[in-house]
């Protein structure tokens, strides 16, 4: 009968390196965990500022647009006696067409463009610091197109407006076009006191023409 083979003990040195492998694994793995927890804060965190830097700029964003509301509100309301006149309150002056055309308060029935140049709802008279006096008025043929030659001014062409004893001086900075949709968008510097004509566009039926002028000085007459 054969004899059976006794199970030889493992070697020390096997015994060791075993050990060691396994401190070493143990070892990457919780150096791994901590390198991801730190990934992954790291991550969470950018984004956290980053949602709060869009957050900011989406509030400031918001802040500003009620800001030119109410803006734009504050810049049509404006306090008229209870008495008014048909007659003429002021003129609108500009040398280089030879234009000089009075205009009657807005609240009057000659406030009209098939009457006289029309001062728009809406619009400041022009001694409203920063307000917009808008006048929009006739062109093409007949005695009421006041504004037919304004298509011949550009831009840094001057015009004048005489109203309650001063002589306010406008440069034109900005002129444009929009299609007639019974709406108009003027396109202007807000800290700036300004006028504004509106008329057709000359040989176009289908749009009209915006001429901006800014306040650069007032002097009595």
């Amino acid at each position: 009968m054969a004899k059976k083979r006794k199970k030889q003990p493992m070697k020390s040195t096997t015994v060791a390196a075993i050990g060691a492998l396994i401190i070493m694994l143990g070892g990457f793995l919780i150096t791994y965990n901590y390198v991801q927890s730190k990934k992954v804060y790291a991550y969470d965190y950018v984004n956290t500022e980053f949602f709060l830097e869009q957050e900011k700029q989406d509030k400031k964003k918001e802040e500003e647009k009620k800001k030119e509301e109410v803006e734009e509100k504050k810049e049509v309301v404006q306090e008229e006696p209870d008495v008014y006149t048909d007659e003429y309150i002021g003129y609108l002056t500009i040398p280089k067409i030879k234009l000089n055309k009075g205009f009657v308060d807005r609240r009057s029935k000659e406030n009209s463009v098939e009457k006289n140049i029309y001062i728009v709802d809406g619009s400041n008279y022009p001694d409203v610091d920063k307000g917009n006096f808008i006048i929009a008025g006739h062109s093409g043929t007949g005695w009421k197109a006041f504004f037919n030659d304004l298509y011949k001014l550009n831009k840094n062409d001057v015009a004048y407006v005489t109203y309650k004893g001063y002589k306010y001086t406008y440069k034109i900075t900005n002129i444009y076009k929009q299609q007639k949709i019974g709406k108009i968008a003027i396109y202007r510097n807000y800290e700036k006191t300004t006028l504004t004509l509106i008329t057709c566009t000359n040989y176009d039926s289908k749009t009209q023409t915006i001429y901006v002028a800014e306040l650069i000085s007032k002097e009595s007459e």
